[in-house]
């Protein structure tokens, strides 16, 4: 085999009709001999067939067939034009098309040798000199070989110097399969990559006397020109991937992170509508998210344990009903009502404002991912109904957000926002955090930051309450008993409310005496409107015996009046039994007169 390197090998073959069928078969036969000496393949001599006659027709490109089978098969299958005899118009055709890049042949700077090898049988129909000297300005090196009535003058003119080593003439067509072994010498000739240590990591190219180092696809050569480093086509930044890049051996493909599928442009990512699928079940809405989706009732509705049925519910549970103290429903609708002794603003949802005394009010919510994003949504407005019972302000009550997972997050401080609507704005723009549930390692961020002067709680001496709320759905991963007592310890009124899977021991633990009265449950995010009532009678309490009572804000007011009425009542009572008192003993004396008057008369 011949072994002298990469070759780019164009053979250009004359189909004219001065050919005839059997003389066209031993041309056949000539291109089998030459490629079945050849090493062919993508790095190492490629093979091109072209034939012409008053046309050219491309048989396979340079960058079509890289073993001889598929290209013995080409040349087979070649049926000649039977035409004219254009000569130029061929050669024309290989320097514009067939040895460019774009149709397999290497680069220039690659220094690997074009080689057209131009078989005809006759003199050309057009002028060849001119554009076979372009051809060879261009790096093409012409072998030109005549049959039997070719011309020698145009064999001349189009073949590469030294004209003794490419210009052959054959006398028949039987001849040219006996010059095609003494062809093959000319192609042949010290393969540098077999006579040297080359060095090369991945592949040696062989070239006229020298060779150089090749890598595989995907790898770039080292400056040292022999070894290989891979390409990370995603390291420049310039890959427009929306999600992720993946290098693969010097290119690239994008990839989207899970719930997304990637878009037609092969960059962008586009959520997965799990939804679109059909499979859902949801008896009312189906509403996607990553990973997956969930069902949701419409209004008036409530979504059933199955998670996917839904049963009609009074509103007052089904909607925001924004009702301050409480929510009746009624047929097709609901009112709010107010505790006894307070009227319903004109709002017709809120009732007197807490006045009982000003408090720094720090809420702990659980932001694990059990909670689920829906639910948290109800979270934040349990939080935004809390805030709707209090009169905030920098000399009033002050408000801050803390929420956990595996990590601990001050959504605001205490000193951040001064008014209600600027804390609900606030807190509907908080992000669920998923992950752990690490309530301990919340109060502890709780008592050592959200309750000091520099986070915006008023000074001890101030005697401003201190009121944590800590939220929670689920078991803590971590110990929580040390800093709920710490919390207590330094003077922090703690309320725990749990939902759903909360563990009853560990809102116990949180909650301070009487712990009855300092920690509520609910078994469901979306019956949470009794937590927010009981909170209200907790926080707003009257003075009464130097400790927390349930009672309405207004009772004490109510029981003041009662008993004023009822005093007056009885003074009323006493000063008329005083008055038949002594009209009795009136009638009584008169009497005892009388008497007395009879009997002296008698």
């Amino acid at each position: 085999k011949c072994r002298t390197g990469p070759l780019d090998i164009m053979f250009v073959i004359d189909s004219s009709r001065s050919v005839r069928p059997f003389e066209f078969e031993t041309m056949r036969q000539f291109m089998m001999d030459i490629i079945g000496s050849l090493d062919v393949g993508p790095n190492a001599t490629r093979v091109g067939v072209i034939q012409y006659s008053s046309q050219v027709q491309n048989i396979f490109s340079l960058k079509t067939f890289f073993t001889r089978a598929d290209m013995e098969e080409a040349i087979n299958n070649i049926v000649p034009l039977a035409q004219g005899t254009m000569t130029g118009l061929a050669i024309q055709y290989a320097m514009n098309v067939a040895f460019t890049t774009q149709e397999g042949a290497r680069p220039l700077h690659k220094k690997i040798p074009r080689i057209a090898i131009i078989v005809t049988d006759g003199r050309p129909q057009d002028r060849v000199t001119e554009v076979a000297t372009q051809a060879r300005n261009a790096g093409i090196e012409i072998y030109a070989v005549g049959i039997q009535r070719a011309d020698m003058n145009s064999l001349r003119a189009m073949a590469s110097p030294p004209l003794e080593e490419h210009v052959f003439l054959v006398e028949s067509f039987e001849l040219i399969q006996q010059f095609g072994k003494q062809f093959q010498d000319k192609l042949c000739g010290v393969d540098m990559c077999v006579e040297q240590e080359h060095g090369c990591q991945h592949s040696c190219v062989s070239t006229p006397g020298s060779f150089y180092c090749e890598c595989n696809p995907g790898y770039r050569l080292n400056v040292d020109g022999k070894t290989c480093s891979s390409i990370d086509a995603c390291a420049d930044g310039r890959h427009g991937c929306q999600h992720q890049c993946v290098s693969a051996r010097g290119s690239y493909s994008c990839r989207c992170r899970a719930g997304y599928y990637l878009s037609q442009d092969k960059k962008s990512c586009s959520m997965i509508d799990y939804c679109s699928f059909g499979n859902h079940s949801c008896q009312h809405e189906c509403v996607s998210i990553p990973n997956g989706h969930y069902c949701r009732c419409r209004s008036g509705f409530t979504l059933q344990p199955d998670s996917r049925s839904c049963r009609a519910t009074d509103l007052c549970n089904g909607v925001d009903h924004g009702c301050e103290f409480k929510c009746v429903s009624t047929e097709g609708s609901y009112r709010c009502v107010c505790p006894e002794g307070q009227q319903l603003q004109a709002d017709g949802k809120a009732c007197s404002k807490c006045r009982a005394g000003h408090v720094d009010l720090v809420m702990v919510i659980d932001g694990s991912k059990s909670v689920r994003p829906q639910n948290f949504e109800l979270v934040k407005q349990f939080v935004n109904r809390i805030v709707d019972l209090l009169e905030v302000s920098p000399h009033g009550t002050r408000v801050g957000l803390v929420q956990y997972s595996s990590r601990v997050r001050t959504e605001f401080p205490l000193n951040k926002y001064h008014s209600a609507d600027e804390i609900k704005k606030a807190v509907m723009e908080v992000e669920y955090m998923e992950k752990g549930t690490m309530t301990g390692l919340a109060l502890k961020h709780m008592v050592e930051h959200s309750f000091s002067e520099l986070e915006g709680a008023r000074p001890l001496s101030h005697n401003v309450p201190r009121i944590g709320l800590v939220f929670t759905d689920g078991r803590s991963q971590d110990d929580i008993s040390e800093w709920a007592r710490r919390a207590k310890e330094s003077g922090i009124v703690m309320f725990a409310v749990g939902v759903g899977k909360a563990v009853e021991e560990e809102l116990r633990a949180i909650a301070s005496e009487p712990v009855e009265q300092h920690f509520s449950y609910s078994a469901d995010f979306t019956t949470m409107t009794h937590l927010v009532e009981n909170f209200k009678l907790n926080i707003c309490p009257e003075e009464g015996k130097g400790e927390m009572e349930i009672r309405s804000p207004c009772e004490c007011e109510a029981l003041v009046q009662f008993q004023t009425n009822t005093v007056a009542i009885l003074q009323s009572l006493t000063e008329k039994n005083i008055l038949w008192a002594r009209s009795l003993a009136q009638m009584t004396a008169r009497l005892q007169d009388l008497e007395k008057q009879i009997a002296n008369k008698k």
